[in-house]
């Protein structure tokens, strides 16, 4: 309290002494008090995050013969690639809402692996979670044979996003390797 009583006071005594100082009260804080509002809306305004990536991880698992993966990616952006593949439509994902359809939708496009003969393996969509900024979802990928000649596609949001990275680990066996998936390298080769 006596830093407050210092500063506004003293701008108060040089006026009334005639001294020409400059006034340190509240008038000259008038337009930083009015600015301030604006400069906390053009924060709050701003994006959430300053980049554009999704983590997969994928792993063998040989009991059920099937690939068992979670894929989490940040909610506002999923919620963008959905309204890009949906007219525009606009979507708020949250717990115990009906969109799983348009994710599971959007994620059969995007994530695709091929067998050694080219062709797409089936893919089942087991459902997705919700945390406070991201979505998991969650896939199973029945598979038998070699993954020689396997071919891995990951696009996730790279239609939305020129600088999407999607992350993607993989572990068979004691084998663990990670691949980065990005606009111009969507698939590779497992």
């Amino acid at each position: 309290m006596m830093f407050g009583k210092l500063f506004f006071n003293k701008g108060r005594r040089e006026e009334r002494e005639g001294k020409g100082g400059r006034n340190y009260g509240f008038q000259s804080l008038f337009p930083i008090v009015l600015f301030l509002p604006l400069l906390l809306f053009l924060l709050s305004s701003t994006p959430k995050h300053d980049y554009h990536v999704s983590v997969t991880q994928m792993q063998y698992n040989p009991a059920l013969k099937s690939f068992e993966i979670s894929i989490r990616i940040f909610t506002d952006d999923l919620e963008k690639g959905l309204s890009l593949s949906n007219d525009k439509q606009r979507f708020i994902l949250k717990t115990g809402d009906k969109n799983d359809a348009f994710i599971e939708k959007y994620i059969r496009k995007s994530f695709i692996l091929t067998d050694s003969q080219r062709k797409p393996v089936t893919i089942q969509f087991v459902g997705r979670e919700q945390e406070e900024d991201a979505t998991w979802v969650y896939l199973e990928i029945p598979f038998q044979g070699p993954l020689d000649g396997c071919k891995l596609q990951n696009a996730t949001l790279m239609e939305v996003f020129d600088d999407q990275v999607n992350m993607t680990n993989i572990k068979l066996a004691s084998d663990k390797k990670t691949l980065l998936f990005k606009k111009g390298q969507s698939t590779h080769i497992l």
